[in-house]
């Protein structure tokens, strides 16, 4: 079977960081060019059952940092050394929650050369926190490596002991994902969705994203140059593609909500990080 690889964002973004985000506005560097009441909503009742409460993974970039001429930059440096021992410490969450993420973060082991270490002691090379209403995030790949030793370079914001296991799943392998450098796959460079914008604009407006317009071109719109990427087959099923609404959508196209790894993430996964 030919292996269909995906798009490896540590080849090509510069200290990018993706969050899941919601009100993570003290690390948000894209300008706030149209406030949230100037943008009308949708009811949800237009909104399919599952998609009017989820909470998405947002590209955040550092200061200084502009969000367009990263995409451009071709670095080489973000994907972890084959066969590398990642050390991962879980800072706050209940031992439930705690259980869970190391569960989910192992699955990329199964089919990637990389293990994940969970420390209790030292300075971990991946710092995962729990802060609430922070939303959830990753550095990519070696981008964490970059971050002080005192700051986190992953959160879980909504993870607590009633969250269901398909939502630990969905989030933790999809923020592993990020921290082996993978990127969002609805912004593959083929991937044609028809996107009825006036719509997603209002929708990503409201709970519980309240994103500006130039946010929902960044992390929806924008897609990866083919001369820039790492790329074949576009994946509808992966684990790091966004749910989409087919109200958001012009003839109907719609991806459920992605809670474990395809196949194609599979397959990929091992070609990055070859056993």
């Amino acid at each position: 079977m030919e292996l269909h690889k995906k798009i490896l964002l540590g080849s090509f973004i510069s200290m990018a960081m993706v969050s899941c985000n919601t009100t993570n506005d003290n690390v948000e560097s894209i300008p706030q060019e149209q406030s949230r009441s100037e943008l009308l909503a949708i009811p949800t009742a237009d909104i399919p059952a599952g998609f009017e409460q989820t909470q998405m993974c947002k590209d955040v970039y550092l200061p200084g940092e502009d969000n367009t001429s990263s995409r451009g930059a071709v670095i080489t440096n973000k994907k972890w050394p084959n066969g590398s021992v990642i050390t991962v410490s879980l800072n706050g969450g209940t031992t439930k929650v705690r259980n869970k993420v190391m569960q989910y973060a192992k699955e990329w082991s199964q089919y990637a050369n990389i293990t994940f270490n969970f420390v209790t002691s030292g300075t971990a090379q991946i710092r995962v926190t729990f802060t609430p209403n922070a939303g959830s995030y990753s550095y990519i790949g070696k981008d964490a490596l970059s971050i002080a030793s005192n700051k986190e370079t992953m959160n879980f914001g909504w993870f607590n002991d009633s969250t269901s296991d398909a939502e630990f799943s969905r989030t933790t392998i999809h923020e592993f994902g990020h921290a082996l450098g993978m990127i969002h796959e609805h912004q593959h460079p083929l991937a044609a969705i028809p996107w009825d914008k006036p719509k997603v604009y209002a929708y990503y407006a409201g709970y519980p994203n309240y994103w500006t317009q130039a946010q929902v071109d960044n992390n929806l719109f924008a897609k990866y140059s083919t001369s820039q990427t790492q790329y074949s087959a576009y994946d509808k099923l992966s684990i790091m593609h966004y749910s989409i609404s087919s109200t958001l959508t012009t003839n109907g196209f719609s991806v459920g909500n992605n809670t474990v790894l395809s196949a194609t993430d599979k397959q990929f996964i091992a070609t990055v990080y070859p056993k």
